[in-house]
This record gives C-alpha cells, sequence and structure tokens, in this order.
C-alpha cells in the first residue's frame, strides 16, 4: 500500500488500516503514516505533538511540522515552539490567520467577546481558517489527540481516519491520531524519559494550553479540558480544529 504525491494517487484502506494499527504502539503507527504519505505533516502546538517529533526524529524520518498562531498565545508558547525548532533543528511553518477578518471581528465585537457569546466565532477566523489552508496542502496530517482528553468530544478518536471536516471534493484528507490510546501519564512518562522540550506552562497547572484568554491552570481532581473555555459546557470544548469528533457518533 502506497501513497505518491502529485497528480497519482493511491488511496489507503482506512478501514483495514484502522484494525491494522489500532493496537499499535505510537511509533509504529507514526512510521506506518510517515511510510504510506509523503505530503503529511505533524501539528504542532503542545507535550502530545512535541512527543510525535521526536518519536520521528529518533526514527531518522524527515517530517513537515507546522502551527498555528493566533495571536493571543502566552509568552511561555511562543518560548516553546521557537526551543522545538532550535531542539531538534527543524523548521516549523507558522500558519497566522488573516488580518482582515481578525480586525473586523475586533473592531465590531472588541478584544473579549468570546466571553459573552462563545468561542467558535474567534477560533474560526484565528484557528480553524488557517489551519484549514494548510491542509489543502496535505494529503495527510498528524495530530496529538488523546482519547482521554475529552470524554465528550474525543472519547472514540481512532489512530487514523478520513478526516470528513477538512476533506474536500473527490480530495479526501487523512488523519493520524497515533497517541490516540494513551494517557496524559503515558505523554509525561515518555516526556521525561527522553527529556523532550515542554512548554513551561505545564509547571504552573497549566496542562490543556490554548490562547491566553482562554486559558487557566486546573485544581487538582479537575479534568485537563477545565482549563479551556470554563465558562462553556463540556460538550463544547473543541476549537474546530477536530470538529469531526463532534460531528460523529
Amino acid at each position: 500500500m502506497t501513497q505518491l504525491t502529485g497528480q497519482t494517487r493511491t488511496e489507503p484502506d482506512i478501514s483495514g488500516l484502522e484494525t491494522e494499527l489500532s493496537n499499535q504502539s505510537p511509533q509504529k503507527i507514526l512510521e506506518r503514516a510517515l511510510s504510506l504519505f509523503d505530503n503529511i505533516a505533524i501539528s504542532f502546538s503542545g507535550a502530545e505533538d512535541v512527543v510525535l517529533i521526536d518519536m520521528a526524529y529518533r526514527m531518522n524520518r524527515a517530517v513537515k511540522v507546522f502551527s498555528l498562531d493566533t495571536g493571543r498565545l502566552h509568552p511561555e508558547t511562543y518560548q516553546f515552539i521557537d526551543r522545538v525548532r532550535k531542539h531538534y533543528g527543524i523548521e516549523i511553518e507558522i500558519m497566522f490567520p488573516d488580518a482582515a477578518q481578525v480586525e473586523a471581528l475586533v473592531r465590531a465585537k472588541g478584544l473579549f467577546s468570546f466571553y459573552e457569546d462563545g468561542h467558535k466565532e474567534c477560533c474560526d477566523i484565528r484557528k480553524v481558517a488557517p489551519l484549514r489552508r494548510k491542509l489543502s496542502t496535505l494529503d495527510a496530517w498528524i495530530t496529538g489527540q488523546r482519547k482521554d482528553q475529552n470524554p465528550s468530544t474525543r472519547a472514540s478518536v481512532p489512530v487514523v481516519q478520513v478526516d470528513t471536516a477538512f476533506s474536500s471534493g473527490d480530495r479526501p484528507l487523512i488523519k493520524f491520531n497515533p497517541l490516540s490510546n494513551w494517557t496524559s501519564a503515558d505523554v509525561w512518562m515518555y516526556i521525561r524519559s527522553y527529556e523532550v522540550p515542554y512548554n513551561a506552562l505545564h509547571e504552573r497547572g497549566f496542562i490543556s494550553i490554548g490562547c491566553e484568554p482562554c486559558t487557566r491552570p486546573v485544581l487538582p481532581n479537575q479534568h485537563e479540558r477545565e482549563g479551556r473555555w470554563w465558562w462553556e459546557d463540556a460538550g463544547k470544548k473543541e476549537c474546530g480544529l477536530h470538529a469531526i469528533n463532534q460531528t460523529q457518533p
């Protein structure tokens, strides 16, 4: 089973691939993804994603990496992105939102409208549109999603799927989630064992880290996603990057 770049593409059997990989290690899933697709990239923002970068690095596999700069990230997050770039000697493509769209939103509603009418509009402009622009250039992407990150929206995340949220026309986009079956403890065991760089905010009680106005530390025994968009109910705690989770049973 192969994936070719250019005009000719051989589509993999996703159902068969999910069966093949569902109980494999993240390394095996990642290795398979990179062997199937040349035009594939890791979406990088947090601890899970840098674990995947580290795994690829240890396989001596060159992999494209991109990250979304919403313009509202913590200073520590910007420092983290640059530290990862230097640590692995890789290029990280930074995707920015459309300035005119951001200006129009801020002019009409101010800088903190999401506290009143929900985060979707802001996330659509600052995250989803830049992501869609990037994914339109790829055949597949790799994310750090885990099933235990959000029981309301991610409990059924497979290790590989057709990303119907970002596929277009007759061009299916394939999405790999190699850490789907891992827990937060697994991620941090890997980070500690291999001395992987991580965001300094994790030392201050932050677990799931997004934009500065929409992220806060969690208390002991609180679920990690309770630190994101805390004014909204759990079923809405997705920014749109993984909207497919909210449309599948």
